[in-house]
């Protein structure tokens, strides 16, 4: 099991560096970013797939959003200069505690 929340953090990961190349790609006209970028999707679905097959889909897939959501949110904040207004991080807070809250509760 901890081999699969591994795997979920890694495909998580992938998913937030391709989300945050998305930028830097200009429209996919920059060629390093943009294949970084397809590069990180493709692990990043792989391994949903692998994760899929060990934990419920609906368990997978509100970790990988969720926690994305938020990496990105904190991230554009800090290399894009985007703004994050109070009732913003209490919405990404309240994510991250629902995310929680499932895989907590997941059986």
């Amino acid at each position: 099991m901890t081999q699969t929340y591994l795997f979920l953090f890694a495909a998580i990961g992938f998913e937030v560096l391709g989300t945050m190349l998305l930028p830097a790609s200009q429209n996919f006209s920059k060629l390093l970013p943009t294949v970084v970028l397809i590069i990180s999707y493709t692990f990043s679905f792989y391994l949903l797939a692998i994760i899929s097959q060990k934990l419920p889909l609906s368990i997978v897939y509100a970790s990988w959003s969720g926690i994305g959501i938020f990496s990105i949110a904190i991230l554009s904040y800090i290399f894009y200069k985007q703004t994050l207004n109070w009732q913003t991080v209490c919405g990404l807070f309240l994510i991250v505690i629902g995310v929680t809250i499932v895989n907590i509760y997941k059986n």
